[in-house]
């Protein structure tokens, strides 16, 4: 079953020259998929994890999330939508400093008042999930950057969504930090079933989904599906983004660890 359906949606920004960023994009997101967004800087990723998340919506075409159509949200809609289905990871963790970690992972649950006793329950199990129970009083200046990331994860998660929407989310972690992050969210996939979509530009994080959706200039330019080893898919994936082109770094440096 589809969580995510993209019919030729087409995003046009008004201005004195108006900009084409999405073009008749077509897709489906299968519910328990751990899908890689990737494509050279000005591709058109952002454009599309804005309309994914309701932020935005298409000027034309259909899009519809977890069975309903988001264009025909009021605000208020909108807002709760995002608050009871989806949850969000950034590149920069958007953290409050002013909250322990423990509270930043349960705004969330107080913001839509559940009981104490769950709230409790379901912090506890993902503190202990997320190997934070010993940081659950710190603040976000006393976190590594891992430790920073995984809490947004937590707090992403506390709230079970149908779908997590995560930009570039090891883009300020350094290797070790990134492969725990990885690893953790595609444990959250199999284990919970979440569906996950990830806009990536690191061909080793897009090694960890299920498929990797290519666009270029907006519109569609490939999809691969990881039937084999992660090494195997890996170096499928860089094959592409060679044909690809565009703001790409230097491949061949890149090795898988």
């Amino acid at each position: 079953m589809a969580i995510v359906e993209a019919r030729n949606i087409s995003k046009i920004y008004d201005g004195k020259v108006a900009h084409l960023a999405i073009n008749q994009l077509s897709f489906e997101v299968e519910q328990g998929e751990f899908l890689a967004i990737m494509g050279p800087s000005g591709s058109g990723k952002t454009t599309l994890l804005n309309m994914l998340s309701t932020i935005d919506e298409p000027t034309s075409g259909t899009l519809t999330i977890d069975g309903v159509d988001p264009q025909q949200f009021t605000a208020k809609q909108a807002a709760l939508f995002r608050r009871e289905r989806l949850g969000f990871v950034f590149q920069d963790f958007n953290l409050l400093p002013a909250l322990t970690v423990e509270e930043n992972m349960v705004l969330p649950l107080t913001l839509a008042n559940y009981p104490v006793d769950e709230m409790k329950g379901r912090l506890d199990q993902l503190l202990y999930d997320l190997h934070l129970e010993d940081v659950r009083k710190k603040q976000p200046t006393e976190l590594s950057g891992g430790q920073a990331q995984r809490t947004a994860i937590g707090r992403a998660l506390i709230h079970q969504p149908k779908l997590l929407l995560a930009d570039e989310p090891t883009g300020n972690l350094d290797s070790k930090s990134s492969k725990d992050v990885l690893e953790l969210l595609s444990g959250v996939n199999k284990e919970r079933q979440t569906t996950i979509i990830m806009v990536t530009h690191d061909p080793i994080a897009a090694s960890y989904c299920d498929r990797v959706l290519f666009i270029k200039d907006g519109e569609y330019f490939n999809e691969i599906y990881k039937e084999d080893l992660r090494q195997t898919f890996f170096q499928r994936i860089l094959n592409v983004l060679s044909l690809l082109g565009g703001n790409v770094n230097d491949l061949s440096t890149v090795r898988l660890s």
